[in-house]
Formats: structure tokens, C-alpha cells, sequence
């Protein structure tokens, strides 16, 4: 299996993400990486002869982990997949340095890939927790999966937000391996979430909250996600790190909510905010300032002109949204009669609303009124 040769190579000490890439480009492979010998090793940048003894030697030893942890994952119910799986996230396999392995409890769905990060501080404020827990319920609602990290504060607000709701789905990036609970009392929070969601981590198993995990753990937040909501964080909360992660590296829109003016843990969304992150009040700012929903990514983020309307994906419509659709008029429409007239739960409509205007079916006008998109007119006259 592809997972055993990944594995081998993320528990090889001395090697992280962009060394393993360059070194299963080098091999060709990542099964003759595992097998590479010192001179294939000194020729790689950032290994050369002064390291490559030590990386033959840690592979070696790596080796004989494998089998060991694969079993302790077994047992612990845990799946781990690796760049190679399908099932490996899209969104997040597009960034320079994704991790080679995840390891999971709960599973992925392919809808995670509409998720958003929510993040701020943990030590935020009532209105902090609030916010946050709102947003959560809220993005569940409209079809988002919530990703945030597990800690305190906002990140717990937020995934209890999006589990607050039947449907809602969330998944928490720690920093950690996934059966060590941190902070210790959120292991219920962790349950709940790998019921409905997942828990993923790129550290082995029993791998403890070192300080120094949680700034990679940020950039597999960001990696995940569509873009970036940061509640509330101080100057040098690492939520700013995964604001600044998904804005400079990944190519991912950034959102802040505005706080109290003498409220420390204000300054990092108004600092982002004045830096060009997008002002949120409500879901609408979200949404509108959203790129068209992925559907396939080989290398890179998408780069979508801000003025063309998003393209349709090849997915086609399930009875719910044709429904849904049927009822929208030439003339905008608004929501509450599209509820009506489905007699469907306005839950759902709401839901379907928003995937349908990410996919370029449908658009919204005028508040909550809602048009079929030009091109969705066109393509079902064909």
C-alpha cells in the first residue's frame, strides 16, 4: 500500500514536508524514496553530504515504526491516508507543503471541500465565544463545513456552533496526535466532532502539544479551507499566522469581525481589516467574497477574476435543488416564497440556496432574492 511508503517517510526524523517532496521527486516514487541511497541523498537541496548519512540512517529506522503504528492506529480506530489516496483533501494537497500523511478520526466527506476556518484567540472575550459559536451555526447551516483547531476559545465555540445543528459538519486540526486530547478538557468536544466531522492531525500517534507543532498545524487549517474568518485574536495570536498563511501563501480570501476598540484581542481583526480583509457582519459578506466552489485542483490555488461569474461545476443538480430551482422565476424571487412554494424546511432551502449560487446556478439580488445565472439559463436550453 501507497500509505505504508508515505508513513515510512513522515516518521523519518530529520525530513518534513518539502524535504519529502523534493526527495520523492528526486526518486521518482515515494516507495524508492524509502529505499534512497546516499547519493541520490546529497544531491537534494537542503539534505546534500552533510545530512544524507543521517536521513539514510533514519529511514532505515523509520522502517521498523511502520507496521507498529499502522497497527496502533488500527486499534485506536484511526485511519491515516496520504498524498497518493483520493480521499486526500484537494484543497489542502494544493499547498506547498501539504503533509504527506493525515491521520483521522471521524472521516472526510467530500463536501469538506466547502469549508471555512474559523479561528481566534483563546482567550477571547464573552462576545468572542458568542461570535464564534453564531458563525459556526450559521456556516453549518449554509452547507460549510467548520474547520478550526480544537483549542480553547474560539476554536471550541466554534465547532460547538456547527455542531449545534443536525446536519452541521466540523473538523478540528490539532496540534497533537489525534488520540491525545489537548486542552484535556475538550476530549468530549473530540468525540462529539469525530462523530459528525473528523479529528485530523500530521503528528504520530501519542504525539504530545509541543509549542512548536502549532504553527504547522496552522497551515493545514488554512490548507483545508476556502478562507479564513478570524473572530478574535491579539497581535500575536496564531490565528493571524493562519490569516496570514491563507492570504500570502495559499491564495485564500481572509475575513475578520470587528470588536470593541478597547479590547486587546480586537486589534488583530481590525489590523486585518485595515490590511484588506473583508469586513464580516453577517454571512452575506462571506459568501459574496468567496470564489467559485472547487471541483478539481491539481497544483496550486485557482485563481478566479473577481468580475466573471463562477463556473458551473459538472456536478449535476440532486431532486431537492431542481426543485428548488423550478420555482425560481425570470424575475427575482425571493426566499420566502421559494420556501413556500417548495413547502421544503427552510434549513434546507437555505442550504441548497448557497451551494447553488457557489456552483453558478443561481445568484442572489436585493437582499435575500435569488435569480437563475445566465449561463445555468443557457446550459439547460441545451
Amino acid at each position: 500500500m501507497a500509505v505504508t511508503h508515505w508513513l515510512q517517510l513522515a516518521l523519518t526524523e530529520g525530513i518534513g514536508p518539502i524535504l519529502t517532496s523534493r526527495l520523492v521527486s528526486a526518486a521518482g516514487s515515494a516507495q524508492a524514496a524509502c529505499v534512497a541511497d546516499r547519493r541520490l541523498l546529497r544531491d537534494i537541496e537542503g539534505i546534500g553530504p552533510a545530512k544524507s548519512q543521517q536521513i539514510y540512517d533514519a529511514l532505515r529506522r523509520a522502517a521498523d515504526s511502520v507496521d507498529a503504528e499502522l497497527a496502533r492506529a488500527e486499534a485506536a480506530n484511526v485511519s491515516i491516508i496520504c498524498l497518493e489516496d483520493e480521499t486526500y483533501p484537494p484543497m489542502l494537497k494544493s499547498i506547498s507543503d501539504a503533509p504527506p500523511v493525515l491521520y483521522i478520526r471521524g472521516n472526510l466527506e467530500p463536501r469538506d471541500l466547502n469549508g471555512l476556518a474559523v479561528v481566534g484567540s483563546r482567550r477571547c472575550s464573552h462576545y468572542g465565544r458568542e461570535q464564534a459559536e453564531r458563525f459556526g451555526a450559521l456556516l453549518a447551516q449554509a452547507g460549510f463545513t467548520v474547520i478550526s483547531g480544537g483549542a480553547r476559545g474560539v476554536d471550541s465555540s466554534a465547532h460547538r456552533g456547527a455542531l449545534s445543528l443536525g446536519s452541521g459538519r466540523t473538523i478540528a486540526v490539532l496540534g497533537s496526535g489525534v488520540d491525545v486530547a489537548y486542552p484535556p478538557e475538550n476530549a468530549a468536544l473530540f468525540d462529539q466532532i469525530a462523530g459528525r466531522g473528523a479529528v485530523v492531525s500530521e503528528f504520530p500517534l501519542s504525539s504530545p502539544p509541543l509549542r512548536e507543532n502549532f504553527p504547522r498545524r496552522n497551515r493545514i487549517i488554512s490548507g483545508l479551507s476556502r478562507g479564513v474568518l478570524v473572530v478574535e485574536a491579539d497581535i500575536a495570536s496564531g490565528a493571524l499566522i493562519t490569516a496570514r498563511l491563507a492570504c500570502d501563501s495559499h491564495n485564500r480570501p481572509v475575513f475578520a469581525i470587528p470588536g470593541r476598540i478597547d479590547n486587546a484581542m480586537s486589534a488583530g481583526p481590525h489590523a486585518l481589516i485595515r490590511d484588506g480583509a473583508v469586513l464580516v457582519t453577517g454571512m452575506e459578506e462571506i459568501i459574496e467574497n468567496l470564489g467559485p466552489l472547487p471541483h478539481e485542483i491539481s497544483a496550486g490555488p485557482t485563481e478566479v477574476p473577481q468580475d466573471s461569474e463562477p463556473p458551473l461545476l459538472p456536478i449535476p443538480l440532486d431532486e431537492r435543488q431542481r426543485k428548488i430551482v423550478e420555482t425560481i422565476d425570470s424575475e427575482p424571487t425571493a426566499l420566502d416564497t421559494i420556501i413556500a412554494r417548495t413547502e421544503l424546511p427552510a434549513e434546507r432551502v437555505m442550504q441548497d440556496l448557497t451551494m447553488l449560487t457557489l456552483r453558478g446556478v443561481v445568484k442572489r439580488v436585493d437582499g435575500q432574492n435569488y435569480v437563475c445565472t445566465a449561463r445555468f439559463r443557457e446550459q439547460s436550453a441545451e
